[in-house]
C-alpha cells in the first residue's frame, strides 16, 4: 500500500473528518484544537475547544461534535517520538462538546451521567436517526483502574443513556452497515466488542456475564485505538505498538496494513468512492493519506 504524508508538525492527531471538499479536520489533542489540513498539506485552526478533543464527527446539525477527553493524559518523548501515557494527576474530567462551522463557537452539550463526571470522553459515532454514542475510556487512579463506558445519546440531545458500564479502556466505536451492531475497541484489551443492538439506542441482553460478543482478541500487545467500518462490515481499528490498522471481517479473520507511526491512532475514509484512507499518526504528528483496498462507509452525516 503507497503511503502519503500530508502533513507533519500536528501536536497529537487524531480523529480525523473527511470533509467533502476533500480537506481533513483533524484533533489535536496535545494542543486542544481542531485543524483544517488541505490536500496540499497547508493547516488552519477550525476551533480552540480546549481540553483534549480526542474524537470529531459531523452531527445532523451540520456541527462537529467533540469527545474532549479534558487533557486526561500526561506526554513522554522517547526516543524521538512523542506517547501518550498515564492520567494526569490534575485531570478533572471531560466532556462532549460541539463546535459551530460557521463561527468557530465551541459549547459543552454534556459532562455529566446522572451526576456522575465523565471520565475521558474518546471517541462517537451518529446512527441514521441522528443518535449520538460515545466512549469514555476511563483512566488510571493510584493503584487502580477507572472504569469507562459506552453511551448513547438520543437524538436531539434527548435523554442520556449508559447501555454499558465497568468496561476497561473503552476506545474507538462504530455500526455495521445495517446498524444492527455496535462495535467498540477496548484498547488495553486488545479487544473488539460487538453489541447487538435491539433497536435504535438499545443494546440486546446477552447471555451469561459477558457484555457482548468478543469480535476479535489480537494476539500479543496490540493495544487498539479508534475506528471505523468498511462498505462491506469489515472494521478497522488503528492498533499501536504494531503500528498498523487491522481490518477485522465479521467472521473475526483479520488483515494488518502497517503504517509508519508506532501510534496509529485512527483511520476514516472519503473521495469519491470512498477508497481514500485518512490515518493519523499521533507520536510523530503526521497525517497519512492512502489508496484503501476497499471502499469505507459512508456516515450518516457529512460536511
Amino acid at each position: 500500500m503507497d503511503i502519503d504524508v500530508v502533513t507533519e508538525e500536528l501536536a497529537f492527531p487524531e480523529g480525523p473528518i473527511a470533509m467533502d471538499d476533500g480537506s481533513v479536520i483533524v484533533c489535536e489533542i496535545r494542543a486542544g484544537k481542531l485543524t483544517r489540513v488541505t490536500p496540499d498539506g497547508r493547516k488552519s485552526t477550525v476551533a480552540e475547544t480546549g481540553g483534549g478533543p480526542n474524537g470529531a464527527a459531523i452531527g445532523p446539525d451540520g456541527a462537529i461534535w467533540v469527545c474532549n477527553n479534558g487533557s486526561a493524559f500526561q506526554y513522554v518523548e522517547r526516543d524521538g517520538v512523542l506517547l501518550a501515557g498515564k492520567s494526569d494527576p490534575e485531570h478533572k474530567g471531560g466532556y462532549l462538546q460541539r463546535v459551530n462551522l460557521s463561527t468557530g463557537k465551541v459549547e459543552t452539550v454534556v459532562d455529566s451521567y446522572q451526576g456522575q463526571r465523565f471520565i475521558a470522553p474518546n471517541d462517537l459515532v451518529f446512527d441514521r436517526q441522528g443518535g449520538l454514542w460515545f466512549t469514555d475510556h476511563g483512566g488510571d487512579g493510584p493503584g487502580v483502574r477507572r472504569y469507562g463506558a459506552l453511551y448513547y445519546l438520543e437524538p436531539g440531545g434527548g435523554r442520556l443513556t449508559r447501555p454499558r458500564d465497568s468496561m476497561i479502556a473503552p476506545n474507538g466505536v462504530g455500526l455495521s452497515p445495517d446498524e444492527t451492531v455496535v462495535y467498540m475497541a477496548d484498547s488495553l484489551l486488545g479487544r473488539v466488542w460487538a453489541f447487538d443492538l435491539s433497536e435504535p439506542g438499545k443494546v440486546a441482553s446477552t447471555r451469561g456475564r459477558g457484555p457482548g460478543r468478543v469480535l476479535l482478541n489480537l494476539p500479543g500487545y496490540q493495544p487498539l485505538d479508534s475506528l471505523a467500518v468498511e462498505a462491506d462490515g469489515r472494521v478497522c481499528v488503528a492498533t499501536i505498538q504494531t503500528g498498523a490498522v487491522t481490518a477485522i471481517s465479521p467472521d473475526g479473520a483479520f488483515e494488518q496494513h502497517p503504517f509508519p507511526d508506532i501510534m496509529t491512532t485512527n483511520i476514516c475514509f472519503g473521495g469519491s468512492d470512498m477508497r481514500t484512507a485518512w490515518v493519523t499518526g499521533s507520536s510523530t504528528g503526521r497525517l497519512f493519506k492512502a489508496r484503501w483496498p476497499r471502499p469505507g462507509l459512508r456516515l450518516n452525516f457529512n460536511g
